[in-house]
């Protein structure tokens, strides 16, 4: 491994906005306009729970160069975790967000009873396996541990990539909701499960991690040189998207951000400002 990991100022930052944030998810504010059902005010402003790299740091372009052209009022709150934005929109105390795969939606809301849905698709984040004590995925030995993502979508994600570059075998059969009993040979590892926004800062305590992209780049970590494994873009199921609690999809100041997301402007920020292909535009339609 290359590059130490150090989390960065606005990881920090986020963590303590998170527990301010999540402290007051529930109930909803009975005066916010934008629960599901009512007509939103055009001219109030649109509050997005985002993670902070690289969502929130493309909705900050978006708030900066082009929100006030198209007469929207944009606040971005930061959240360090994959549960608390969904609760937040979920219950009105932001109205959208933008953070996450159709994968994770569907399992997050049928395990919640929540009513999320996605509106447009932004980006995808290649996943990766990372390490400070191997250079390649030749030096991972028998009895060494790496930790995976303990959500369903993320954890079979992760087995998939680990079995994609013969770090293990998978069962015949075994789907993108492989889990670690799916797993018909470990190579004698031993695998950890955590909470995805766990993973970058324990790094150290691992011989190998696979870590979402968009908590490696708040590690400092460069997926392109960094990771021994990547995986590819090109095809890739899990785009992140700008979500929304059903029945908000049309109001007109998420159909202005969803425009402005997918603009020319927003793909050339993000080629330029990751153009080491750890964030690629993924512009589009959520397939269902």
């Amino acid at each position: 491994m290359r590059t130490s990991v150090k989390i960065s100022a606005s990881l920090a930052a986020a963590a303590a906005l998170t527990l301010g944030l999540g402290a007051c998810s529930a109930p909803s504010d009975p005066k916010k306009e934008t629960t599901a059902g009512k007509k939103a005010d055009p001219a109030a402003t649109l509050t997005v729970a985002a993670s902070p790299t690289p969502h929130a740091l493309i909705l900050e372009y978006v708030k900066d160069n082009l929100a006030a052209k198209e007469g929207l009022k944009l606040d971005v709150k930061v959240f360090d975790d994959y549960v608390q934005p969904n609760k937040a929109t979920e219950h009105g105390d932001v109205d959208a967000n933008f953070f996450q795969h159709k994968p994770y939606l569907d399992d997050f809301n049928k395990q919640n009873k929540t009513h999320i849905v996605p509106v447009v698709n932004v980006e995808i984040e290649p996943l990766g396996l990372y390490s400070k004590k191997a250079d390649k995925l030749g030096d991972l030995k028998s009895g060494q541990t790496v930790a995976v993502p303990n959500d369903a979508t993320n954890e079979g994600r992760a087995l998939k990539l680990l079995a994609d570059n013969g770090v293990i075998e998978l069962r015949d059969g075994a789907g993108s909701n492989a889990t670690l009993a799916d797993i018909k040979d470990t190579k004698g590892l031993k695998f950890t499960e955590l909470e995805a926004a766990q993973i970058a800062p324990r790094l150290d305590g691992f011989d190998a991690a696979v870590i979402n992209g968009n908590f490696a780049i708040g590690a400092q970590l460069k997926p392109s040189t960094d990771a021994l494994a990547l995986e590819k873009g090109e095809g890739n199921p899990y785009a992140n998207f700008l979500a929304v609690k059903a029945g908000n999809e049309s109001d007109p100041r998420i159909v202005k951000l969803s425009k402005l997301l997918n603009s020319d402007e927003v793909k050339k920020f993000i080629e330029s400002k990751f153009g080491d292909g750890s964030v690629i535009p993924a512009f589009g339609a959520v397939k269902s």
